[in-house]
């Protein structure tokens, strides 16, 4: 695969804004208690924002309180998502044991205080403090440490990975966490929660897992993979008899 270097890395960045931005439209990030933050974001990981909106309103509508959803079986909780999510069932359970673990807790399904304290700890530890939940994994943390701490931290799903991977965004990044200060050094904060989007789309639009529809990717002539795809195959060189 043809490799970004250095000096392109900001170039490509500025393309995924340029080119997308027709399609997805910059909205502010939507105000919720830290609790909901984080139920939102197990449905936002590997979905886009409208799906993800689809299903936390038909959790919403579906069920009284959170203590309600708590009680209930996954099956319930799947139908409230009304088919909006892949791993629906996964999603669920994970909901289910978040607001659980939150029950045994607090008593409550109130995070508010816990939000002035990590404001006060600073982000590296509200980071470590978010982690120690059993639901909890580097997306769900990035996403309540950008969307209710204002911190500089873009969370990456396993379809942002792929995506950026392909645009060859990636080889200076040994894991996830390198990846992630990579493309956070390249993103200025006030458009880190539109580039989320954007990556969300452009993995459901074009970047799919299987059989990438590079051919009507409006970031073709700026993708590493979608420049590949493009280039003749050179007939092997026969062997002299």
């Amino acid at each position: 695969m043809v490799m970004a270097t250095a000096i392109n890395k900001q170039k490509i960045v500025h393309q995924v804004f340029t080119a997308l931005s027709k399609h997805v439209k910059a909205k502010p990030p939507e105000s919720r208690p830290v609790l909901e933050q984080f139920i939102y974001a197990i449905l936002r990981e590997n979905a886009t924002r409208e799906s993800a909106d689809q299903a936390f309103k038909g959790l919403l509508d579906r069920f009284f309180d959170w203590n309600e959803v708590r009680v209930s079986s996954t099956l319930e909780i799947v139908e409230a998502l009304d088919g909006a999510l892949p791993d629906a069932e996964t999603r669920a359970q994970r909901i289910v044991d978040f607001l659980q673990e939150i029950f045994e807790t607090t008593y409550s399904f109130d995070l508010e205080p816990l939000l002035e304290v990590l404001q006060k700890k600073g982000l590296k530890q509200a980071s470590k403090q978010l982690g120690r939940y059993q639901a909890a994994n580097d997306y769900a943390v990035g996403w309540v440490i950008q969307q209710s701490l204002g911190g500089h931290t873009i969370p990456l799903d396993a379809t942002a990975v792929r995506t950026l991977k392909r645009l060859g965004l990636t080889e200076d990044a040994s894991g996830l966490e390198a990846l992630r200060t990579l493309v956070e050094n390249q993103v200025p904060k006030a458009k880190a929660s539109l580039f989320v989007d954007l990556m969300s789309h452009l993995a459901d639009a074009h970047c799919h897992e299987e059989a990438p529809a590079c051919a009507r990717c409006p970031l073709r002539q700026a993708c590493a993979t979608g420049l590949e795809a493009k280039m003749p195959i050179t007939p092997a060189a026969k062997k002299p008899r």
